[in-house]
C-alpha cells in the first residue's frame, strides 16, 4: 500500500518543460458548483501564460487563434499554487504554437502534480489588428 506522500510523487508524469510564465493561487471565487476550480478559469490562466511567451517572441501584440489537444489530468483545488510552464514548440511566418503545461502544488505540500496540458496557437498582429510577420530571431 502506498502512502499519500508516495502517491503525490507518482502523480508527476514528467518534469515541467519550458519556463514559468505564470504563477497564481486558486481562490474560492474561481470554483465551479462542485467546489473545485472551474476548468474555464484554468484555461484562461494557460492562455495568459502562453501569450507571455508568444508576446516576447513576436516583439509585440498577439492574438490566440486556436487551442488544440487540451487535456485535464487532475482537479485543481482552492489554495493550490498553480504554475503554468510554457515553451515555443514551432513557428511559421506569422504564427507560433506554444505548449503550456500546468502544475499544482497542493496546499501544505511540496510536490508538483501536473493538472493540464495544451497546445495554443498565437498570431502576431499589428496595430491594424491584422497578422504580421514575426521578427527575425535574434542571437
Amino acid at each position: 500500500m502506498t502512502s499519500d506522500l508516495e502517491t503525490a510523487r507518482l502523480e508527476v508524469a514528467a518534469p515541467p518543460a519550458g519556463e514559468v510564465a505564470l504563477r497564481t493561487i486558486a481562490m474560492p471565487a474561481d470554483t465551479n458548483p462542485n467546489g473545485d476550480i472551474f476548468g474555464g478559469w484554468l484555461l484562461s490562466q494557460m492562455d495568459i501564460a502562453g501569450s507571455v511567451i508568444a508576446y516576447e517572441r513576436a516583439g509585440g501584440r498577439v492574438a490566440t487563434v486556436a487551442i488544440d489537444a487540451m487535456t485535464f489530468m487532475q482537479p485543481v483545488f482552492v489554495g493550490d499554487l498553480v504554475s503554468c510552464y510554457a515553451s515555443l514548440e514551432n513557428e511559421g511566418r506569422t504564427s507560433m504554437r506554444i505548449k503550456v503545461q500546468t502544475y499544482a502544488r497542493r496546499r501544505g505540500g511540496q510536490n508538483l502534480v501536473q493538472v493540464t496540458e495544451g497546445m495554443f496557437t498565437y498570431v502576431a498582429i499589428g496595430d491594424d489588428r491584422r497578422s504580421r510577420a514575426l521578427p527575425a530571431k535574434s542571437g
